[in-house]
Parts: structure tokens; sequence; C-alpha cells
């Protein structure tokens, strides 16, 4: 489970508080709200009740899917700027890229199983409907 779908079982305003915090919105190219705004557009008057929920377990479990995305994109920037200095021929990141890419297989690997297991207990619920 990624952020987004966790955050569809999230109440609407925790939700809309979750992305105004962390600015997870779609369109980047507006402007963040102010926090006045961003209360505003979910009716209350302070951020007391978005502070008690950060708290929580839930709110916790949240920030860790959203680090987890955050971790996912850095990784892609250090593997793109390891190549370039591994192809430039920098004896460190060689090694460091080859040991990158051996853990990176690793993890594409049990994804594949993931995916394929996924798939199969589709397929399976898809034959309960047309048998």
């Amino acid at each position: 489970m990624n952020i987004y779908e966790a955050l569809k079982t999230i109440p609407p305003k925790k939700r809309a508080y979750f992305c105004w915090k962390f600015n997870l919105g779609y369109d980047q190219t507006k402007e963040p709200k102010s926090v006045q705004k961003f209360l505003n557009s979910v009716g209350h008057k302070t951020l007391n009740s978005f502070k008690a929920w950060e708290k929580t377990d839930e709110y916790r479990q949240l920030v860790s899917l959203f680090l987890e995305m955050k971790f996912d994109n850095d990784l892609q920037e250090i593997y793109d700027s390891l190549a370039e200095k591994a192809k430039q021929g920098d004896e460190k990141s060689i090694r460091l890229l080859m040991q990158l890419g051996k853990e990176i297989k690793q993890y594409a690997n049990e994804a594949k199983k993931q995916i394929e297991s996924k798939y199969n207990d589709d397929m399976d619920d898809d034959s309960l409907l047309t048998g």
C-alpha cells in the first residue's frame, strides 16, 4: 500500500490536512495554501484537532508511508548520480553501484513475486465471476 491508497481510508478533513502539511497536492503549479486558507477550506478555526491527531498511531503510520515514498524517490536520484560517477570511472562509485544493483535486483524479484501472486489472486477472483 502506498501513501495515496492509505489516504483514501482517512476521513476527508484529516486527509486534507496531511496532504496540505506534506504538500501532496497533485497540481504542483499552485502555491501552497497558508494556514488560514487551509483552515477556511476545512471549516476549522485552529489546527488543534490536527495537532492532537499527529500524536496517534494512525498519523505515524501515514508518515511512515510518506517517508518510504520520499526514500524511494531519493534512492532513484542517488542511483542516477552514482551511475554517472561510475561511468566516469570512479572506483568507489563502481563498487557502490554494483552493491546497490544487487540489492535492487533482490527487491525487484520480491516485487515480481508479489505482483504475480496478486495477479493470480485477481485471476482466481475473475474465474469466480465467470464460472
